[in-house]
């Protein structure tokens, strides 16, 4: 199973690169970077190459949008726009950090399914006509958002029940969670995730 996360120039570090680690933790997974340039740096600096282009994120199993400083630049982009409405949650988990809801909006994508996302980003979101959320994290069907950078583990939990199952999620979770805490933060990120899961991943 293939995860693709959406990383644009101004990325936020916490968003993409936490959920890439915690992806990664499950062996056999691939997890990439995708970006619309071969490098983008971060809000804070941090400069990175993208493993893939968006036109390949699109037919990944799963993509995260992250976010970053200069999302409303990439809403209104027409060259990254037009390349993301292949994006398409009939076959594929989609899922958005913070300001990259405000992405799924502008994609059309959120009509009729409320949303999370960080405190700045919500007057953007609720303009484009999506109810936001007082809340980490929400899913429906293949739809998924969290707002707050450390919600990020979230996203990537219910990535994972949903790919690859619940057990799965369990794992990756305990595995970066801290010494002393472990069972605290795996059993925080599932009661945030379960309810939102189908059937199938809970009893994975």
């Amino acid at each position: 199973m293939h995860t693709a996360i959406l990383t644009f120039d101004g990325y936020n570090e916490l968003d993409s690169l936490i959920a890439l680690g915690v992806l990664n933790r499950l062996p056999g997974s691939r997890v990439s970077i995708a970006s619309p340039t071969p490098r983008v740096t971060s809000m804070n600096g941090v400069t990175i190459d993208a493993a893939i282009g968006l036109e390949e994120a699109c037919t990944a199993d799963a993509v995260i949008i992250g976010s970053g400083a200069k999302t409303r630049e990439v809403v209104e982009d027409p060259a990254i726009m037009d390349v993301l409405r292949g994006l398409d949650p009939a076959r594929q988990l989609l899922g958005a950090q913070c300001s990259g809801t405000l992405v799924l909006a502008k994609l059309g994508l959120l009509a009729d399914v409320p949303a999370c996302t960080d405190l700045t980003t919500k007057p953007w979101v609720l303009a484009a006509g999506v109810e936001v959320l007082n809340q980490p994290f929400f899913a429906r069907g293949p739809l998924a958002t969290a707002g707050g950078c450390l919600a990020s583990t979230y996203l990537a939990t219910w990535v994972l029940a949903r790919l690859h199952g619940l057990e799965a999620a369990e794992h990756a979770m305990h595995y970066v969670a801290p010494v002393g805490e472990k069972d605290e933060y795996v059993e925080r990120a599932l009661r945030n995730v379960t309810p939102y899961l189908e059937p199938a991943a809970i009893s994975a």
